[in-house]
């Protein structure tokens, strides 16, 4: 097992973290494993480039567009992510993934935009974005190229690819890990963070490994987020596995830096409505970034209702930042996780096929046994009041129920 970075383990920080940690404890109703705390605290002091407080909120054109992409797509987005009342919810990153740029650099080695796609450039883009009140990320590779093979990667370009980037108005940068040439992947995004930190522009870095060097060990000091699985598909199987896979590294999220267990596929039509109100409320829950992945210029009632929950929002959106994981197993599953002010939020999850009960019991989520709550449905907006010791409920097959626990 890989050690936690040496500015994790030095003694003067070591005092620091364990006063935050102790203090945490004393204000919280929610008992917190101390090793999860401990590592929230050390990683929330790593990165200090102010973003990512709070897990991203966006979009991003991969998993509908793929490679089909150009810039009349990209401002409608914008337009709809205003028009359908989706920015004002905090959905404010449109991000423009693979296939942006022209197959080779300039004269001077920069980057520049596909002239038959996005003729108008980059700069003008964001330009439009941020006039919307919105903010553009784009897409690139810590390797020669970029996983579509259609973009140059910016190996041994990142001073010259983040000045480019801050240049044109980036507010956000994926970066992807094909085309590696055989090199570790932490020295590669170590060095696209550093080029980041010093390109006179705030760009959210997020870490697009796959997870397959186990970056939530080691990205903190790196990046805002990084991928801790393979990439999502629209399908239950693969939704369910990529949420088990994310689960393991709950205690190594925190303000500043959170898992990415890829992007959303709610409304691209793969899934039932029950199984993307479940994906969606996992997502929230495990405090991953809400990047939407469908076209928002074309919503189904059933997909704005669930991309518009501002109580799920609000889960996912919480400050204090504690990832929520897995509190009981089996195909009638118990999700949970502590909130601000002492509460707790619940899903209660039937990934078997039929019909079933659900109990969560307290001992498992962290409260006391003897705490009476309020539990609030937060797909319904129902409010049951005065319980205790466990709360139960029937759910349907591949649905789920969340709540927030408020002890009285």
């Amino acid at each position: 097992m890989k050690r936690l970075p040496a500015h994790i383990a030095a003694m003067e920080e070591k005092a620091l973290l364990f006063a935050v940690f102790f203090l945490f404890l004393s204000t919280s109703a929610v008992a917190i494993r101390p090793e999860r705390s401990l590592v929230a605290v050390a990683r929330r002091a790593a990165l200090e480039n102010g973003l990512g407080r709070t897990p991203q909120m966006g979009w991003n054109s991969w998993n509908h567009f793929g490679c089909n992409i150009n810039e009349t797509i990209i401002q409608q987005t914008a337009d709809a992510m205003v028009d359908t009342g989706l920015a004002k919810l905090g959905y404010d990153y449109i991000n423009i993934d693979d296939c942006w740029a022209a197959y080779d650099r300039d004269s001077q080695g920069n980057l520049i935009a596909n002239p038959s796609t996005f003729p108008s450039g980059i700069k003008a883009l964001a330009d439009y974005v941020h006039g919307k009140g919105l903010k553009l990320g784009v897409y690139g590779d810590a390797g020669s190229r970029t996983c579509s093979n259609e973009m140059p990667g910016s190996l041994g370009y990142e001073e010259q690819d983040a000045k480019t980037f801050a240049s044109w108005g980036v507010d956000y940068l994926k970066y992807d890990n094909c085309n590696d040439e055989g090199l570790s992947p932490q020295p590669r995004y170590i060095n696209m963070s550093k080029a980041l930190q010093s390109c006179g522009r705030k760009i959210f870095f997020s870490l697009c490994e796959w997870g397959v060097d186990d970056p939530a060990k080691w990205a903190g000091s790196v990046g805002n987020s990084w991928r801790t699985t393979g990439d999502i598909q629209d399908n239950w199987e693969s939704m369910t596995a990529i949420a088990d896979s994310n689960d393991k590294w709950a205690s190594y999220a925190g303000p500043g830096g959170w898992n990415d267990p890829d992007m959303l596929e709610v409304g691209n039509g793969g899934m039932t409505t029950e199984e993307y109100r479940s994906h969606f409320s996992i997502w929230a829950l495990a405090k991953a970034p809400l990047l939407i992945g469908c076209d928002i210029r074309s919503l189904s009632n059933d997909t704005k209702v669930i991309l518009s929950n501002v109580n799920v929002i609000a889960v996912n959106q919480d400050e204090l930042g504690v990832q929520g994981h897995k509190a009981q197993q089996g195909d009638q599953e118990v999700w949970a996780g502590p909130l601000t002010g002492g509460r707790v939020a619940v899903v209660l999850w039937n990934r078997g096929s039929a019909e079933a009960s659900i109990t969560a019991y307290w001992s498992s989520i962290g409260l006391n046994e003897s705490t009476v709550v309020d539990a609030h449905n937060l797909w319904t907006d129902e409010i049951t009041s005065s319980v205790k010791g466990q709360l139960n409920e029937t759910v349907d097959t591949h649905a789920c129920k969340m709540y927030v626990l408020t002890p009285k």
